[in-house]
């Protein structure tokens, strides 16, 4: 587990590559894909931040959520008086907050 710093950009460099990695899905307990993230710009820091989650944690509970708004950072400031301006914040504050797990897929490239 890594130890998140001050900055997302400095956390980033912490985190594994997300190359092959197509996109993320987030699913239910039903089994139903609720959200996905696709690898492209403006998303890749939420893709890179998903799958350190799901390899850390193995999936999305109040624990992960409580350590990925850390890793987002001065984000996760702006995503709390902003609601909506960032979406993957915005889900992480929701589940932190007692919302449903989620689990976490990583769908590699081709997949």
């Amino acid at each position: 587990m890594i130890q998140p710093g001050a900055t997302f950009k400095d956390n980033l460099l912490q985190l594994p590559p997300i190359d092959g990695v197509q996109r993320i899905d987030l699913i239910d307990a039903q089994g139903a894909v609720v959200a996905s993230i696709e690898n492209q710009p403006g998303k890749h820091g939420s893709v890179a931040v998903y799958q350190y989650l799901k390899q850390t944690f193995g999936g999305l509970d109040a624990t992960a959520a409580e350590h990925g708004l850390v890793v987002f950072a001065e984000h996760t400031a702006d995503a709390r008086e902003r609601p909506g301006a960032h979406p993957n914040v915005d889900r992480l504050l929701a589940i932190a907050g007692g919302g449903a797990s989620l689990d976490i897929e990583v769908v590699a490239v081709g997949g």
